[in-house]
């Protein structure tokens, strides 16, 4: 692991020439076609490259191997890459330290601690918020296992505060075990280790009991339970007592579940009683059971009432955040006495801005609301008179929400252009104090302009765009611009601070994102406006935006990238393959390409409840309209094009990358590269270790910078001062 890199006076004196000056490489055989046909509803689709599938087929490891290394040698031999490299090492591992999921029980403050050059976040125990050295380390995985490749996917204290349940996973599959762990000796407690708790697929929970004597989880199928196609569905819930073997583990919940269900637990303070909501795949549909002292468990809601979270307060009732005829969500209080929906009394209605999480305290609610991309956090009492809004920063998110006495608060709150920081907010003086919790800036972002615009999609839809530029910067469609987006999951993307977006701004870059329909930013219908048989609509937004972006001068299509992942590399794959002409550069990572086969592997039957099935002859339609792998035409000119994968991803499979980079090969007409990055050793990006991400970005900045013409500058660095020493 390289620790922070200074950029060197010899450095600064490498040769930087005009990418035209490089000779490119030449291009990899191309991929044997094998055609296969389906026919779907009487259509019938041709596949050449379904044998590509196979990870296991020596000739497609062959194919990966030669893509590997003409990436490679295209990559390695791209101008101003080393001073690439040393800024992106230096401002990724600036060693101020990054905090994350804080969780108090019983007086004990745990959280995550991301301090380069460690390869993983630890988990500490957080001795005071106003001074890190009296934090200690409660469990390293880099002690765990010295490879740096294990994680923590996630961790849960018991209510006592004494012993802490923690996930890990290695190599990024995701395919977390859990271990528990002796809070006040930081020693793993012996011979516990309940396996398979979480996975990339349906992820995972875990509830303590009220004594700390054992747990509910999220069990999924072991050894020959199951068939190895159902090895990564059919999650249950069991209990597991401490000192027991897991084979003896007792069954809870989940036999008349879906095959695709996952499920969420939390237990109330006092750990009396436990909810289970669990999720129809990733559709946004719940179901809600609570588990209470008589030891039996009742179902509160079903997907048609619409409820979506569910919190405990401390007053004897829950409070539960709904969408039913209200897309944007509204509160209602159920007495734990009386858990049945017919009891439950609306304490918040439907507001203007959408509701996404609710925290009850000892008197009042805190609401965590989105606002098109930005989030407030807004107060009320228990009967749901307005209390307010906590001071937080413009145009930020806000997250966290660890509950501090009676009616206090820890938060987390940060910006495009201020890295996140945990705040104490006092409810009796309305103030929001920083804490010692809080990341220095490796780039200085104070002469960055935050724009918040709006383009109009294809139907008229206004689609909310954040533009971030420097200062002073002209508006003569000749800025480097880099555009990214989303747009599903009924998940926003929120402002945060970047630091290598932070580089591209020094660098004389534009930076924009776009809020689209498919997300969280407007509520249930904004999402539904996104997903199923109206996912073009994401597609259009994103053109929209891009569009804007040339229109209003700040760029123009050839000096204009677009990144996205996952969702939003399948999102990549739309916006080039219906309109390459926008784009000079592309880069989609860990993306979903062949729409028509996807819900065939593990994770792509979790997302039939967002993207639709083939099954249906309307979503097939839809599906087959934009599915990136069909919608590739002979004969275009597409531009230049970076797909990554990670061969041990669960959510998408890495077969996605290697179609589609099979595919636009051997069709573009353009001399412009189609390269594939395929990683052995990573997954879907959760888990990727320090040192394995920085040498990701050096490869993706080095191939933008190259494909939009621009040339590294050191000397537009602009110096920071150095994190207080601790």
């Amino acid at each position: 692991m390289k620790s922070r890199i200074a950029v060197t006076t010899a450095a600064l004196m490498l040769p930087l020439v005009a990418a035209a000056a490089g000779k490119a490489p030449a291009k990899p055989a191309a991929a044997e076609k094998q055609p296969v046909e389906t026919t779907y509803h009487g259509t019938t689709v041709s596949d050449p490259y379904q044998w590509m599938e196979s990870a296991t087929d020596p000739k497609v490891q062959q194919w990966t191997d030669s893509q590997n290394t003409y990436t490679r040698a295209y990559l390695d031999k791209l101008p101003g890459r080393e001073p690439l490299r040393q800024r992106i090492t230096e401002i990724l591992s600036w060693k101020s330290p990054g905090y994350g999921g804080l969780d108090e029980q019983g007086g004990t403050l745990l959280g995550l601690k991301y301090q380069p050059p460690k390869q993983q976040p630890t988990l500490i125990v957080v001795g005071s918020l106003d001074d890190t050295s009296k934090e200690r380390v409660l469990v390293d995985p880099t002690v765990v296992d010295t490879s740096g490749k294990t994680t923590i996917d996630w961790f849960q204290l018991s209510h006592d505060g004494k012993k802490v349940a923690v996930s890990m996973s290695k190599s990024g599959t995701e395919s977390g075990d859990v271990t528990v762990w002796d809070v006040a000796t930081a020693k793993a407690v012996p011979n516990e280790l309940v396996p398979r708790v979480n996975s990339g697929t349906a992820g995972g929970s875990l509830a303590w009991n009220a004594q700390g004597t054992g747990f509910f989880y999220t069990r999924h199928p072991r050894g020959e339970e199951r068939p190895p196609a159902d090895r990564d569905v059919y999650q249950q819930v069991y209990f597991h007592t401490l000192g027991t073997p897991t084979e003896k583990d007792t069954y809870a919940l989940g036999k008349d579940f879906p095959r695709i269900a996952m499920t969420e637990l939390e237990s109330s303070d006092d750990g009396q009683y436990t909810f289970a909501r669990v999720a129809n795949g990733d559709g946004g549909e719940y179901d809600l059971y609570l588990h209470g002292p008589k030891g039996t468990w009742t179902q509160v809601a079903k997907y048609a009432d619409k409820v979506v979270a569910a919190r405990f307060g401390g007053d004897g009732a829950a409070y539960l955040l709904s969408r039913k005829d209200a897309p944007k969500g509204k509160v209602l209080r159920l007495p734990l006495a009386t858990p049945t929906l017919d009891k439950a009394t609306v304490i918040v209605p439907e507001g203007e801005a959408t509701v996404q999480a609710v925290v009850p305290t000892k008197s009042r609610l805190y609401l965590l609301e989105q606002l098109g991309g930005p989030s407030q956090l807004r107060m009320v009492d228990l009967t749901g008179k307005a209390l307010g809004l906590v001071p937080t920063l413009p145009v930020s998110s806000v997250g966290g929400l660890v509950r501090q006495g009676a009616d206090d608060l820890l938060v987390v709150n940060g910006s495009f252009t201020q890295p996140a920081a945990w705040f104490r907010y006092s409810a009796e003086g309305n103030k929001l104090t920083k804490t010692a919790l809080a990341r220095t800036a490796p780039v200085d972002m104070s002469d960055v302009e935050v724009v918040r615009t709006e383009a109009t999609s294809k139907d008229g839809t206004k689609v909310p765009l954040t533009i971030l530029k420097k200062k002073g910067t002209k508006l003569n469609g000749n800025n480097p611009t880099l555009l990214t987006g989303y747009g599903g999951f009924n998940v926003s993307i929120s402002p945060g601070y970047n630091p290598v977006t932070g580089m591209w701004l020094e660098q004389g870059g534009v930076f924009a994102v776009a809020n689209l329909r498919g997300g969280s930013e407007f509520g249930e219908e904004w999402h539904k406006g996104g997903s199923l048989t109206k996912k073009q609509n994401v597609f259009d937004d994103f053109y929209a935006c891009a569009k804007l972006l040339v229109d209003q001068k700040y760029t123009q299509p050839k000096k204009l990238a677009i990144q996205g992942g996952s969702n939003g590399g399948l999102l990549m794959g739309a916006a080039l393959t219906q309109h390459p002409e926008q784009y000079g550069a592309v880069v989609a990572r860990v993306g979903i390409y062949d729409m028509l086969r996807t819900e065939l592997t593990p994770n792509g039957q979790f997302n039939v409840t967002e993207y639709g099935s083939v099954k249906d002859p309307e979503q097939f339609k839809a599906l087959y309209n934009y599915s990136p792998v069909h919608q590739v035409k002979d004969g275009t000119k597409y531009p230049s094009v970076l797909f990554t994968s990670g061969a041990n991803d669960p959510r998408v499979d890495p077969y996605h990358s290697r179609k589609m980079v099979a595919r636009m090969q051997a069709a573009t007409a353009s001399p412009k590269p189609i390269l594939l990055r395929a990683d052995a050793e990573t997954g879907h990006g959760l888990g990727t270790p320090l040192a394995a991400r920085i040498e990701e970005e050096v490869d993706v900045y080095s191939f933008v910078f190259n494909e939009l013409g621009m040339t590294y500058k050191p000397n537009a660095t602009k110096k920071v001062s150095a994190p207080a020493p601790k």
